[in-house]
């Protein structure tokens, strides 16, 4: 069993910077692959970032390509999603995800991941 505690949230004008974290507990935080994804009201959850246990391969959605960045430091426990040059339409609850399960195609759907932690919102200000 992952618990995973997001942190870093908060309310920026448009062409700011935050930086996410998630810490997950236990001892093979680097056998779990994880996720960021985020939620606007009345929207379903969708994918925004990926990274391998090891760290070594990341993946995207297209909407926040080369803007925001996704990495890890396992001796921490810990995921980060570094977002630049933010948007008001990047405003919505952002949620760390992790999965142990291996997937031949990086898991960027919400049913693939097995652990959630409880949110944290960023609010994009224009």
């Amino acid at each position: 069993q992952v618990q995973l505690v997001e942190s870093g949230g908060g309310l920026v004008q448009a062409g700011g910077s935050l930086r996410l974290s998630c810490a997950a507990s236990g001892r093979t935080f680097s056998s779990y692959t994880m996720g960021w994804f985020r939620q606007a009201p009345g929207k379903e959850r969708e994918f925004v970032a990926h990274i391998t246990g090891s760290g070594g391969s990341t993946l995207y959605a297209d909407s926040v390509k080369g803007r925001f960045t996704i990495s890890r430091d396992n001796a921490k426990n810990t995921v980060y999603l570094q977002m630049n040059s933010l948007k008001p339409e990047d405003t919505a609850v952002y949620y760390c995800a992790g999965t142990s399960t291996y997937y031949y195609l990086p898991p960027r759907f919400v049913r693939e991941y097995d652990y959630w932690g409880q949110g944290t919102q960023v609010t994009v200000s224009s």
